[in-house]
């Protein structure tokens, strides 16, 4: 059968779970991270979260997988410490197939609702 991106999508949110992006601001003193999986001309032209981890979906697997030699040394290091990975995009399409892909790693990642658009809805802040 084939399935289409949407498909793809919304099988991937029925094994992710969500959170808001206030509850996903407000974890962040306590060792959650976000992680940012938009293109790097997104950040430029929408604004980027402060802190948070960039990796483009794209290069999401090379850079979560410590055996590559690409990893991103902050992304493993939650997979060890098993905290969560608060996982953003522009609407959370992408950021649910990224959140999956993360699960099947042995992260504990999480979707925050409404991508940067419900970041940017619920007043939290952003750079420019």
């Amino acid at each position: 059968m084939t399935k289409s991106m949407k498909d793809l999508v919304a099988e991937a949110r029925t094994r992710v779970e969500t959170i808001s992006p206030a509850d996903a601001q407000a974890a962040r003193p306590n060792g959650d991270v976000i992680l940012d999986v938009r293109e790097p001309a997104e950040l430029d032209s929408d604004g980027a979260i402060a802190g948070a981890i960039h990796i483009p979906r794209g290069l999401l697997e090379a850079q979560a997988d410590p055996d590559t030699g690409k990893a991103h040394d902050a992304l493993v290091a939650m997979r060890r410490s098993k905290g969560h990975v608060n996982v953003l995009c522009a609407s959370g399409a992408r950021a649910a197939l990224a959140a999956d892909v993360l699960k099947t790693m042995g992260y504990n990642a999480r979707v925050i609702e409404g991508g940067l658009g419900g970041w940017k809805q619920a007043g939290l802040p952003i750079t420019a």
